[in-house]
């Protein structure tokens, strides 16, 4: 079946890889394929919180499936804002270090693989961190996607989080420093409840957020924490005809 139809639990496959992916930020389960309990309460937080359900059926039909595409349409990403600003990598970064870890670890957090293009759950959840600062008059924008190696040799970087795996999100307009780190942390505090995400990366296969003490005026995103086999080259995006369009598996 072509993305589009209508899925419920029990589905397995693409499609339904597909529909986790795109309601990432509406509580987010593993993108395994596997329509069950988690992605049924995916699909009722978005039904509940977007098409304004009262009573949602956890089912993908044809109109939830017609409402995501909307929701994505009328929450554009900006890949201007994601490419990476080094100068000499093209915006996402030249593929190196494939299989290439710092030290002996071989944990995601270490990864120096320069994934190719920007995660497409994170984008997506992206997406549903605008919907939900909405109602509060906030604005989000991205104030750093991409940073390939090139891009960390000229800034004195270690971290690969930026490889792809991470954005870093701001509110616009805060009328000082204090007010800028309360609306920060309220943020952070809606995605945990929201998007089910994770301060810190201790537990597996949750999107994560970096805590106030590091990120004190903005919000780091990323999905460093899922296992490999999550972090498949199809999953990444260049363009935003990409990040709307379901990968060939």
């Amino acid at each position: 079946m072509a993305w589009g139809g209508s899925l419920k639990r029990g589905d397995k496959g693409a499609d339904v890889i597909e529909l986790q992916m795109r309601l990432a930020g509406f509580r987010g389960t593993l993108p395994d394929g596997d329509y069950g309990p988690g992605t049924e309460l995916q699909v009722s937080s978005f039904q509940r919180d977007v098409m304004g359900q009262t009573k949602p059926t956890g089912q993908a039909d044809a109109a939830t499936i017609a409402a995501i595409a909307a929701f994505g349409a009328a929450h554009p990403v900006d890949f201007q804002q994601l490419a990476c600003r080094c100068g000499v990598c093209g915006g996402f970064g030249r593929g190196l270090f494939k299989g290439k870890y710092r030290g002996t670890v071989k944990a995601e957090a270490y990864n120096r693989y320069e994934y190719p293009g920007i995660h497409r759950m994170i984008l997506w959840a992206y997406r549903a961190a605008m919907f939900y600062a909405g109602p509060k008059g906030w604005t989000l924008t991205i104030n750093s996607g991409y940073r390939c190696s090139e891009d960390n040799r000229q800034h004195g970087r270690s971290s690969t989080n930026h490889h792809g795996k991470a954005i870093d999100m701001d509110i616009l307009g805060a009328p000082s420093k204090m007010i800028d780190r309360e609306r920060c942390n309220t943020l952070r505090g809606l995605l945990v409840e929201k998007a089910n995400a994770q301060i810190g990366w201790s537990a597996a296969n949750r999107k994560s957020l970096e805590p106030a003490e590091i990120a004190p005026t903005w919000v780091h995103y990323d999905v460093r924490s899922y296992d490999s086999r999550y972090l498949a080259d199809r999953y990444f995006v260049k363009t935003a005809a990409a990040l709307d369009t379901a990968p060939m598996v």
